[in-house]
């Protein structure tokens, strides 16, 4: 075993070969698990704005809001996200006329990827509430809008909290796809050790599968006790 690969590496794992001498890196310039983290928590805040719009609009009465969010959750649910990372890559520069760094290329086809999955959150977690409760907003005198930002969301946003946070562990392992792009996030930067040293395969890809783990894993430990404390809340509610 050679183990000490592992260790003399362990700093390029984490963020690459970020240099903090006092300066702050450009945000595409950073490596490693840092990387990984990054896309994630980025594609996640972004996506949580995008999907909230459609899984709102898709919710609405009025065709004209409600077609345009069908298309998109529907066309972007059923495209792999690799596919899409290919898309912002390749197809980006030629509209644009100039290229995007991998970097950004990636972490706009994650933001809209996501931004689907966490739409149908939203709109499933508003009609699971009891269709008594917009009745009820509306017949206080709030109009539709109202009665959704001010009773219903509130209501229906503390139950999404599992499945949001369902998502982010499922984006930060699927942050892993931007090493096709030549992104150096944590997946790149195993590869690129291994092919260097190429006596520790199974040590550096052993040390990527336990980084990978141990976010998810507090992730997942977050959202079970989560649930755990919705699941109090509603019962003292009742």
């Amino acid at each position: 075993m050679h183990w000490e690969v592992v260790w003399d590496n362990f700093d390029y794992f984490l963020w690459g070969a970020t240099k903090f001498d006092g300066t702050f890196p450009f945000i595409h310039d950073v490596g490693g698990l840092l990387a990984s983290i990054i896309l994630a928590v980025l594609g996640i805040f972004f996506a949580f704005w995008i999907g909230m719009a459609f899984g709102l609009m898709r919710l609405s009465k009025k065709r004209w809001l409600k077609l345009p969010s069908i298309i998109y959750v529907e066309t972007i649910r059923g495209v792999p996200l690799l596919m899409l990372i290919f898309w912002f890559y390749f197809l980006a520069p030629i509209m644009l006329g100039h290229n995007i760094p991998g970097f950004y290329s990636s972490l706009i086809a994650f933001i809209i990827f996501t931004g689907a999955y966490i739409a149908e959150i939203v709109r499933a977690g508003v009609m699971a509430l009891p269709s008594g409760q917009l009745e009820a907003a509306r017949g206080s005198g709030l109009s539709q809008t109202q009665a959704m930002m001010f009773v219903i969301l509130p209501q229906a946003l503390r139950n999404m909290i599992p499945s949001f946070v369902n998502q982010f562990v499922s984006l930060t392992k699927d942050t892993s796809l931007a090493y096709v792009i030549g992104v150096n996030e944590l997946t790149r930067t195993a590869v690129q050790v291994d092919n260097r040293e190429m006596n520790a395969s199974a040590e550096i890809y052993i040390t990527i599968a336990v980084l990978y783990f141990i976010i998810c894993y507090v992730l997942t430990s977050t959202s079970r006790r989560m649930e755990k404390q919705l699941s109090r809340y509603q019962a003292r509610d009742r």
